[in-house]
């Protein structure tokens, strides 16, 4: 079996200010992952990771995630395995 990963977020759920755009693009990936799995060949998996702003990350980004909860990026990457190794198709792995 293929699969493809998509990394989505978690201002799809909720958004920040100056972040529309981003909520927008999160959004609509997850909607796409949903229905294109019901349409693709068999044999094909699609699925997005949706993670919350990473650890490693906050000394960047922490002004904008002020109150959110940082995620460790191995936390993260065991979504990701998830998704590839696994049976699922049309997930969102959402790792807040």
């Amino acid at each position: 079996m293929q699969a493809a990963t998509l990394t989505s977020g978690i201002l799809s759920e909720e958004p920040i200010r100056s972040g529309v755009n981003a909520t927008t693009v999160n959004a609509a990936l997850e909607g796409f992952v949903r229905a294109a799995a019901f349409e693709l060949p068999r044999g094909l998996r699609i699925n997005v990771v949706s993670p919350t702003v990473l650890e490693e990350s906050m000394p960047v980004y922490g002004a904008f995630f002020q109150g959110f909860e940082p995620a460790p990026g191995s936390r993260v990457a065991l979504a990701y395995v998830r998704s590839i190794e696994g049976v699922q198709t049309g997930r969102v792995y959402r790792v807040w």
